[in-house]
């Protein structure tokens, strides 16, 4: 196994032409196909990076940002960002481009977190990441926070009890009408 591997090492580009089969009722490109993209981006990627088969373990936020079109060229880069003991997060951006005019858009950004396999389907141990410029520091230590964040959160979620009187009576605040029959 390597000891260590490169951000660069580790990037895909895949760029698709977007077909009237992508479609969603409206005639955009349906936000399912991009994600199967994208997890395909993020398998190739975490895999190269790796040497190792490599499956999805979580996707953190998929805001979708602009409506991708029929006949426009959609461009998925990806990179490992960070890296854990057995885990990858490999941070993804989609275009898409006009072909005939030239104008792209940002479409959305996400980071899937890819744990790496053996042949017996155990997690394995992933190279360690070798950060050479501040850009990759900087989107390690993005990928920790929002980890931590994660974590903080599932920390909150499992001390609050939705049930206490204060937790019910919050919910006057939001547009719900609460009607429990004990």
């Amino acid at each position: 196994m390597t000891i260590a591997n490169t951000v660069e090492a580790s990037k895909i580009t895949l760029s698709e032409l977007m077909l009237p089969s992508h479609s969603n009722f409206s005639g955009k490109i349906h936000g399912g196909y991009l994600l199967k993209l994208m997890d395909q981006i993020a398998f190739a990627c975490a895999s190269k990076y790796s040497g190792c088969y490599c499956v999805t373990a979580s996707v953190d936020t998929v805001d979708f940002l602009n409506p991708v079109d029929v006949g426009e060229l959609v461009t998925l880069k990806a990179s490992v960002n960070y890296v854990g003991k057995t885990s990858m997060v490999v941070g993804i951006r989609v275009t898409s481009e006009h072909i005939q005019t030239g104008v792209k858009k940002h479409c959305n950004s996400s980071y899937f977190t890819m744990v790496a396999k053996d042949e017996n389907g155990q997690n394995v141990e992933v190279p360690k990441l070798i950060l050479s410029n501040l850009e990759e520091v900087r989107r390690f230590y993005d990928a920790i926070r929002r980890i931590n964040q994660k974590k903080n959160l599932k920390d909150q979620e499992e001390k609050f009890d939705h049930t206490s009187e204060s937790a019910l009576h919050n919910l006057k605040n939001y547009n719900v009408i609460v009607k429990i029959n004990n």
